[in-house]
């Protein structure tokens, strides 16, 4: 890495920082570009040099999380903990951080449903659950226990939007819930059906 790439990586860095923390203690919709930049000692036209828009920062915060999170599923895999075990440790763990962030993931789920195509592209580019879900998933359908009619890309997108609604649902109508009972209960429904079995 040279050390322009390297300054340019440490500024981005520390406008993140800054954004993040701003978030935290004054809301995101109260945090201005201009105070993010003035916290990260930028000018504002660095600040949208590197974020084109607030939000984006958010993208680069849930990419991070779902980084981690994703080593710790395929941590869990390779011990040889059950792929259903592990999906519900993820959607858990999903759970508890939209808890921990409702002010930060809100904003973010919102991205995923910008009426702006580009931005709802980036979004979901920067948050591959779908991705992570299909990895865990992928042994159940080497094993035969899930079905082969439909693909692992599919199937883990739909369980990803699964827990992008409910918490979306959750953070915006009804706080008051148990998140991680909607959550499950989705789930559960997700991966037994509502078709009555003959």
């Amino acid at each position: 890495m040279s050390v322009r790439e390297h300054q340019k990586r440490r500024r981005r860095e520390r406008i993140f920082r800054a954004a993040i923390e701003l978030f935290r203690r004054q809301g995101f919709q109260a945090t201005t570009a201009s105070e993010i930049a003035k916290a990260a000692h930028v000018s504002r036209g660095t600040f949208f040099n590197y974020y084109p828009y607030k939000e984006a920062v958010l993208l680069d915060y849930g990419h991070a999380l779902l980084s981690t999170l994703r080593e710790m599923a395929l941590r869990r895999l390779a011990q040889g903990e059950e792929p259903l075990e592990v999906l519900r440790f993820v959607f858990q763990m999903l759970s508890e951080g939209t808890k921990a962030e409702k002010d930060l993931v809100l904003p973010l789920l919102y991205e995923l449903l910008n009426p702006d195509p580009l931005r709802a592209k980036a979004a979901f580019e920067a948050l591959p659950l779908g991705d992570l879900v299909a990895e865990i998933l992928k042994p159940l359908r080497d094993r035969g226990v899930i079905r082969s009619d439909l693909s692992l890309e599919r199937m883990g997108r739909t369980l990803a939007d699964l827990y992008f609604l409910s918490a979306l649902r959750w953070a915006a109508y009804t706080p008051h819930r148990d998140l991680d009972q909607e959550i499950e209960r989705s789930l559960r429904i997700a991966l037994e059906g509502i078709l009555v079995r003959p």
